[in-house]
């Protein structure tokens, strides 16, 4: 599995209502792309749950490396980047990925990415991380928890889709949910 995110920072004063059409719209274009887990249609606003810029930034959970490849190469990528402007993709080797049957009624999304010291035992922190992956699902409201890590630049990543509002924490990005796309 490979989970990937890309994201757009856009004006302060950006009417994000826009983005919300969008998601509306386009959102249901990848209802059932091959090989996803999962596509959560994310936006932050400034000023709320402790973002500091309005943001578009969509996370995926791709069940085959090969969907991936097929979605930045296809059509709906090419839509967003000519809209946008072509995003740097970040992609990270998932260790564990669990989605709740409801998933699809998530309306907030956490995502924490956190560096990985030179000092640490990678399996150890896999079989850590992954027991923590396996243990958010089973909190109230948890639809969707992900642990993957990033070798390029010794990163990890903790990512959940929620029902409810999370407390804001500084070390963490709460986005709302517009739309999740599923297989």
């Amino acid at each position: 599995m490979i989970a990937m995110q890309y994201g757009f920072t856009l004006p302060a004063d950006y009417d994000m209502a826009i983005i919300d059409r969008r998601i509306r719209d386009k959102g249901p274009m990848t209802d059932g792309f091959p090989k996803l887990g999962f596509k959560a249609y994310l936006t932050a606003r400034k000023g709320e749950l402790g973002a500091t810029d309005n943001l578009y930034a969509p996370f995926y959970l791709w069940r085959h490396a090969e969907g991936a490849s097929d979605f930045l190469c296809g059509p709906g990528f090419e839509a967003v980047s000519q809209s946008f402007g072509r995003p740097q993709v970040a992609t990270w080797i998932v260790w564990h990925g669990d989605v709740a049957p409801d998933v699809a009624e998530a309306r907030f999304a956490t995502r924490e990415i956190l560096p990985l010291g030179t000092d640490v035992a990678l399996a150890s922190v896999r079989d850590s991380e992954t027991a923590c992956a396996r243990e958010r699902l089973d909190q109230a409201g948890v639809l969707a928890s992900v642990a993957a890590f990033d070798p390029s630049g010794w990163r990890m990543i903790r990512f959940a889709l929620r029902a409810d509002a999370p407390a804001v924490s500084p070390s963490t990005r709460i986005y709302r949910v517009g739309h999740v796309s599923l297989p």
